[in-house]
């Protein structure tokens, strides 16, 4: 791909623990939260958030990209579950 076929993409990546993997964050959290009065919290699971910039020629070949690098780095695939959401750079 040439440089001046590619566009400049934002990926926001949301990575989250597994329903299954224990989450002792989320379940501090959970316990602060009840502690300040918000006793209609029934769940919290706590996770990360990135945004990588990258070059690509389409929205398409972008979320490729963003979701083998999340496979390859970004997550832990045996016990977090990933989300990516590619838009244009500003």
């Amino acid at each position: 791909m040439s440089e001046s076929n590619s566009a400049t993409w934002l990926a926001h990546v949301y990575v989250t623990l597994k329903t299954v993997v224990n989450d002792p964050q989320g379940l501090a959290i959970a316990d602060g939260l009840h502690t300040m009065g918000y006793g209609g919290v029934e769940d919290v699971r706590a996770g990360k958030y990135l945004q990588v910039r990258l070059r690509a020629a389409s929205a398409e070949e972008a979320q490729r990209l963003a979701e083998e690098m999340s496979d390859r780095l970004l997550a832990n695939t045996v016990i977090e579950n990933y989300r990516c959401v590619i838009e244009p750079a500003s």
